[in-house]
Parts: C-alpha cells; sequence; structure tokens
C-alpha cells in the first residue's frame, strides 16, 4: 500500500510518500480501505517528536473508509460497511488495521468525509465541556483556538447545552466572523487584544465558568486570567509547542482549577462511556444538529503540504487527507 511514511522525527520535509507493507489482520480486528483522513493537532506533535512505532512510521490518529476484512473474531461489523476509526497511529495510509472496538459505523446520510472529522474532534469536545468540564446551562465559556476542529466542535456543544456566554479566541477577525455561524457570542483576536482583559470586560469583571485550552503554554496563562472565582480549565494540548513551562499560581487565588483532558486515555479505559457518547455524537451529525467544518482535502501523497497548511494557523476547521 502507498502511505506518507517517515524516518525520523522532524518537519513535513520527512514525509515520503512510497510503498509500505500492509497492514495485518488481527483475529479481533479489521482492515479499512481508507477513504479519508482527519488530520490532528497531535499527528503533527507526534511527527514533530514522537516516538517511532515502527520504521517506517506512519502517524496519524482518525481514519473513515470502508471495512475489506473482519478477523474471525469479530462480530459487530462487516465487509463492505462504512466506518470510522480511531488508532494509535497508521491513519496515513491506503489502508489500516484497527481493532473492533475502536470502530464506529456511519449511518447512511454521512459522508465518509464528515465522519473522519467527527470521533476525536467532538468526543474531545465533550469530554472537555462535561465529562471533566463540568459545563451546566446558564455557565459562561471560553474556548481557546476556537477555529480548530475540537473548537469548532466545543462552540457547537456548549450552545447545545444552553451556555449564557460563548466566547472564543483566533488569530484574525475574519476567522472569528465566520465562528458566529456555529455559536459564537464574541471573539476575542488573540494577536491583537490580551485575552484575560477582553474576557473580563465581556463578562462585566467576572470572568467565565469554564475555558477550554487546546494550546497550554502562555495561552493556558491567559486561560487563568480568563476564569472566573472558582472557574474550571479543561486543558486539553499543547498545540502552542512552547517548552517553557507556563505559571499557573494565580489559579490559587481563585481557588479555581485545572483538569488534564486526555480522550485516547478515556477511549482505552472507559470505552464503555466513550463509545455510546461518540456514536452518539456521529448520530448528531448525521442528522445535521452538528456540523463539521471542513477547510481542505489534500491528496495523500502532498501530507507535507497539508501538514504545513495547518501549522500556518491558517485552517478553519479540519484538514483532510485523501489516499
Amino acid at each position: 500500500m502507498k502511505a506518507a511514511a517517515y524516518y525520523t522525527t522532524g518537519g513535513p520535509e520527512v514525509f515520503r510518500y512510497e510503498d509500505v507493507p500492509d497492514p495485518e489482520l488481527h483475529p479481533k480486528g479489521v482492515i479499512i480501505a481508507v477513504g479519508a483522513i482527519g488530520v490532528q493537532g497531535g499527528d503533527l506533535l507526534h511527527r514533530q517528536g514522537g516516538v517511532l512505532a515502527t520504521t517506517p512510521h506512519v502517524v496519524g490518529y482518525q481514519a473513515a473508509g470502508e471495512i475489506m476484512a473482519v478477523g474471525d473474531s469479530v462480530t459487530s461489523l462487516r465487509p463492505g460497511q462504512r466506518v470510522v476509526a480511531t488508532m494509535p497511529y497508521g491513519s496515513h495510509a491506503e489502508l489500516a488495521a484497527v481493532p473492533e472496538g475502536a470502530v464506529w459505523p456511519i449511518p447512511d446520510s454521512l459522508s465518509i468525509d464528515d465522519a473522519a472529522g467527527i470521533p476525536i474532534e467532538f468526543g474531545t469536545a465533550a469530554d472537555c465541556l462535561f465529562e471533566f468540564g463540568h459545563l451546566v446551562a446558564g455557565e459562561a465559556v471560553l474556548i481557546q483556538a476556537g477555529a480548530g476542529g475540537v473548537g469548532l466542535a466545543a462552540i457547537q456543544l456548549a450552545k447545545a447545552a444552553g451556555a449564557s456566554l460563548i466566547l472564543a479566541t483566533a488569530s484574525s477577525d475574519e476567522r472569528l466572523d465566520r465562528l458566529r455561524d456555529y455559536g459564537l457570542d464574541h471573539g476575542i483576536n488573540y494577536a491583537t487584544a490580551d485575552v484575560g482583559t477582553e474576557v473580563r470586560r465581556l463578562t462585566e469583571g467576572r470572568g467565565v465558568n469554564l475555558v477550554v485550552d487546546p494550546v497550554g503554554g502562555s495561552t493556558l496563562e491567559s486561560s487563568i486570567n480568563a476564569l472566573a472565582y472558582r472557574g474550571r480549565i479543561s486543558w486539553v494540548g499543547q498545540a502552542g509547542r512552547e517548552t517553557t513551562p507556563p505559571s499557573i499560581a494565580a489559579i490559587m487565588t481563585k481557588n479555581a482549577s485545572i483538569n488534564g483532558v486526555f480522550l485516547g486515555a478515556e477511549l482505552a479505559l472507559n470505552p464503555q462511556r466513550t463509545r455510546p457518547m461518540i456514536a452518539g455524537l456521529i448520530d448528531r451529525v448525521a442528522s445535521g444538529e452538528l456540523r463539521v467544518v471542513i477547510d481542505k482535502v489534500f491528496p495523500l501523497a502532498e501530507a507535507a503540504d497539508a501538514h504545513r497548511y495547518i501549522e500556518s494557523r491558517q485552517a478553519f476547521g479540519r484538514v483532510l487527507l485523501r489516499p
């Protein structure tokens, strides 16, 4: 099969579009003919400096397509079925081998492209808001990096849950204006304004009850500044790629809290909760209640360009690869 593989970590230029061995079918798993790959922020971080579990290594956490083969012990899936799956690595390829428990069927009304942008993005947003963020109707929310895949999902989910005020940050006024179509009340351009100051102005000095922060670093410091007394932060990533640890001492003076959120651990350790949760999110997208936002689609052979585009912070929503 063809794959976007690499032999050493580094910038997007490490990708090589080449033939690699086909994945092996496990008795408890399936082989998927990949139709669309939802590039995740974690894919970029892993390519930059993650462990190479294989050589050459095929990165990637999520893909959708059609089942080609099922293992002897698989009971809930069949060849020809359209599915979306998560995986520790391997999505940037024509074929992917995944266990039965990491696969969700795609409803007839949902496209493979849209399905490739749901489990990690919407599952992460839901956990940040509800499982760990404890959001209830009437509370105010700040979503850092609102134009990303998790950010767009979080805005929509917070709106549907009855949040009283939804704020989000982005690096341009144009992207913030587009977020209003998905439930944003007020946008903050972090390139031209101090986030904490703007949040306090928009909340009449109170701050927000919950912040979803996929950026970390100095952005996490601005998240703390934006919190109301006894507010919460769901810290879900280090998209900012800063190496200096943030200063979080101010969290004490507000009796506030920071929860780390990692959907991958929940998928592995609490599948009895996360599997139906993600299935429900897939159904909500299929019904039109929630929307997957796709910015650009690149051929798999141009994986390096897709990663560069995401790193340029121009994307609005999800970037896909197509084998």
